[in-house]
């Protein structure tokens, strides 16, 4: 595990979930279809997710804790940050850029649909 691995496994999932959030509304979407989107994912549901920002879980144990990914991850291909998802090859590193991604194809206007790969 490289350095800037390491670094991102060990910020909280509820520091950067404002920036979600953000990202999201500066675009006109909704923190509810961001939570969607988490919950999607992983499989947590809302007082899952309350207890994980409450107790400031790192993305590490956030991603390892989570109930279920989708099984459908390996549907959401493309670039974010620089990497196309899909070649990620360090497991939680991959599922932090696809949480990433939906943000970003959230941000971008694309349907709730197209996003949760239905």
């Amino acid at each position: 595990m490289n350095a800037n691995n390491t670094r991102v496994y060990r910020m909280s999932f509820a520091s950067v979930y404002p920036h979600y959030i953000t990202k999201a509304e500066k675009k006109g979407r909704t923190k509810a279809e961001v939570d969607e989107i988490v919950f999607w994912l992983t499989g947590y549901d809302e007082k899952m997710l309350q207890k994980i920002i409450d107790d400031k879980v790192d993305f590490e144990n956030f991603f390892n804790q989570a109930p279920k990914m989708n099984p459908n991850v390996s549907k959401i291909t493309g670039v974010i940050c620089g990497y196309r998802v899909e070649e990620i090859e360090d497991p939680i590193m991959q599922k932090v850029r696809y949480l990433d991604k939906l943000i970003e194809e959230l941000a971008k206007g694309k349907v709730m649909e197209k996003i949760l790969r239905k």
